[in-house]
This record gives structure tokens, C-alpha cells and sequence, in this order.
């Protein structure tokens, strides 16, 4: 178990190390869109590519963010029922969701997405809009987001089950907490 709890905490160190760059991108979304806006209100200037970046960057928090989010507990979750079990029932329930749904969701999602990257790199792929910007990069973060939320989703399982085992004493944090 020792080797897997040491997989976990690696796991766990990437994103945590990909979701503080990720929080860079805010800024960069913000900085990007407030320009835009200001060139295209005070100077009648526009471009499509400045909105595409808008829309990558968008895309890129949200899926690149999605482990750290899992990591720091801060995913929509049905309170009702989660709530009403202890804390061994809730890593029981965080075990099998891990097992049952997330994993293999995030597999298939990295497996089906993948061919569509390959196929924006193959055939370099372009925007149809006027001064658009390649696509491949933005397909890329498909398989790629969808694999951290696996990776992460792995070491959370690991942790459930480091905890199950009295391996790992798992203290639950709030996405209060997380910030």
C-alpha cells in the first residue's frame, strides 16, 4: 500500500502544481478579454483570434482545472444523501462513485477525444473564421484535461482505499477550505 499512498501524493503534487498555473490563466482570460473590448469600443478594432484565445483560455481553466478541483473537494456532489452517512460511509461512496463512474468516464472521454486531436494536428486544422486561429491546440485539451481528471481521480481512489485499509487517515476538506 506504502507504494500507492507515494503515487498518490506525487499525484496529488502535479495537480496541485498545474492548478496554480492554471489559476494564472484567470488573469490572462481577463486581461485578454478587458483588451479586446477596449479595441474594439475605443479604437473600432476586432479580431477573431483575440476571441478564439478567449474561448481556448476558457477552455483550458475548465478542463485543466477539473483534477484540482476533484483534489480540493470541490466538486457538485448530491449533499442529501452524502451527508447523511458518516465519514466511513462517505469514503465508501467516494470510492465506488471514483470506481464506478469517474474513472471509467474520464478513460472513455481521453480514449474518444483523442482521435479528434489527431485529426486537427494531422490535417492542421484552422478556425473557418476570418483571421481564426489553429485548432488542434484547443482539441488537445480534451484527452488532455480528461487524463489529469483520471490521474487525480486514481489517486483519490487510492486515498479511499489507503483510508479503508487504516493506512491513511483522510480528513475531509470543505471547497471553503480548499481556498
Amino acid at each position: 500500500m506504502k507504494p500507492l499512498l507515494l503515487l498518490a501524493r506525487l499525484i496529488d503534487a502535479l495537480t496541485e502544481r498545474i492548478g496554480r498555473i492554471v489559476i494564472w490563466l484567470v488573469l490572462a482570460a481577463t486581461l485578454i478579454s478587458a483588451g479586446n473590448a477596449l479595441a474594439r469600443y475605443a479604437l473600432g478594432e476586432s479580431s477573431n483570434a483575440w476571441l478564439e484565445i478567449q474561448w481556448y483560455l476558457f477552455g483550458a481553466i475548465f478542463l485543466l482545472a477539473a483534477g484540482y478541483t476533484l483534489k480540493h473537494n470541490g466538486h457538485v456532489r448530491i449533499d442529501i444523501f452524502y451527508n447523511r452517512f458518516g465519514p466511513r460511509g462517505q469514503v465508501w461512496i467516494d470510492l465506488a462513485g471514483g470506481l464506478l463512474f469517474l474513472l471509467p468516464m474520464a478513460i472513455l472521454l481521453v480514449w474518444f477525444s483523442w482521435p479528434m486531436f489527431h485529426e486537427a494536428w494531422a490535417t492542421h486544422e484552422m478556425s473557418p473564421d476570418a483571421g481564426g486561429l489553429v485548432r488542434w491546440p484547443v482539441k488537445f485539451l480534451l484527452p488532455t484535461g480528461f487524463a489529469l481528471l483520471a490521474l487525480q481521480g486514481a489517486a483519490e481512489v487510492i486515498k479511499r482505499i489507503g483510508v479503508l485499509t487504516g493506512h491513511l487517515d483522510l480528513p475531509h476538506e470543505t471547497p471553503e477550505e480548499a481556498v
